[in-house]
């Protein structure tokens, strides 16, 4: 009876075999980003993490969740998978860093309408490459098998990310004052947002192809678009003590929105446009697409991944110790805009 029902339950497009089969082979690969905090093994209803808070006074775990959006249609199109499991996890590790924490664990899903072993595969090791590279444990996840939900040859992915940090060394952004610096640093292309209206621009409005090559791009349109989203974590966290006052990370909203998510009443953040070189891929889609300026300036980083609030006298080591860019200043408020373009 068990046997006839997974064979209903396959002709119904959820192979169970499958499912299990698959997930078998991961184990080595997981185990590669575990420490001696990990206590359970893959596969069960829940991962276990023994934390180790020693020389913390009063530990806060600090939690996000996140996707990878449109970006993986480049990744479908290319049949790369490799790279999306890398932003994701970067991605989370990213929007914990901001607040002064270090991840602990990380848990995936991937849900898909038919369940290719291959590109399971490459996602599990992209998962596991940046979470060994983010000392971050990937300790479970969870994968959906559900016919009828998504195209062939698509998936969607999540990521669930845990991190702690000592509350006397988190950052709130009650520290920033006007006269701080606004150190930027680089970010490696698009990372994982504005994919709908750069994939628009590109494929629709340009009539461009993944595989096309531009002058201005040293890859493929497509290779250009699934550069990995930067971790900036590892160098954030090997800064002298104190030295950062906030930070944000420049992701859907651009330096428009995100910046004021870390600002105190009454201050404003100068941005000053031409402090940085813009990488080229943006200046392609402004261009191809007709889109104003400061739409581009909500919508994409703009080659700025991570913008660090620092005091001014240390500002130039900070840029010098990140390789950063000091990109404008903390000033009072002077209008309803907290970012002004300048």
């Amino acid at each position: 009876m068990s046997r006839k029902k997974q064979k209903a339950y396959a002709k119904a497009g959820v192979d169970v075999d499958l499912g299990n089969a698959v997930k078998s082979g991961i184990q080595a690969l997981v185990k590669s980003t575990h420490g001696p905090q990990v206590l359970a093994k893959i596969g069960g209803f829940g991962g276990l993490f023994r934390p180790d808070f020693k020389g913390m006074k009063e530990p806060v775990l600090v939690s996000s969740v996140d996707g990878v959006g449109t970006k993986l249609k480049v990744a479908f199109a290319l049949d790369r998978h490799d790279t999306v499991g890398q932003d994701l996890v970067n991605h989370c590790i990213n929007d914990i860093a901001v607040t002064g924490a270090q991840p602990l664990f990380f848990l995936d899903y991937i849900a898909a309408g038919e369940l290719n072993p291959m590109v399971f595969r490459s996602l599990l090791k992209g998962f596991a490459k940046a979470c060994k590279a983010g000392n971050c444990a990937l300790i479970g996840g969870e994968t959906a098998q559900m016919p009828g939900m998504y195209q062939s040859g698509e998936y969607d992915l999540a990521g669930t990310i845990v991190g702690v940090v000592d509350r006397a060394k988190m950052l709130d952004g009650s520290r920033v004052k006007p006269g701080d610096k606004l150190i930027g640093l680089a970010s490696n292309g698009l990372h994982t947002n504005g994919y709908s209206l750069a994939r628009q621009v590109l494929f629709e409005t340009m009539g461009l192809k993944p595989s096309s090559k531009l002058p201005e791009l040293k890859l493929s349109v497509g290779e250009e678009l699934l550069r990995v989203h930067k971790n900036y974590q590892p160098l954030m966290a090997s800064l002298p003590t104190g030295v950062l006052h906030a930070a944000a990370h420049i992701t859907g909203g651009g330096l428009l929105d995100n910046l004021p998510r870390v600002l105190p009443n009454g201050c404003q953040a100068n941005i000053r446009k031409g402090s940085w070189t813009v990488p080229a891929i943006f200046r392609i889609i402004e261009s191809g697409g007709s889109i104003d300026s400061t739409e581009m300036f909500q919508v994409f980083n703009m080659g700025i991944g991570m913008v660090l609030i620092v005091g001014a006298s240390k500002a130039d080591e900070i840029a010098k110790l990140t390789r950063g860019k000091i990109i404008g200043e903390i000033a009072k408020s002077s209008g309803p805009d907290p970012v002004i373009l300048v």
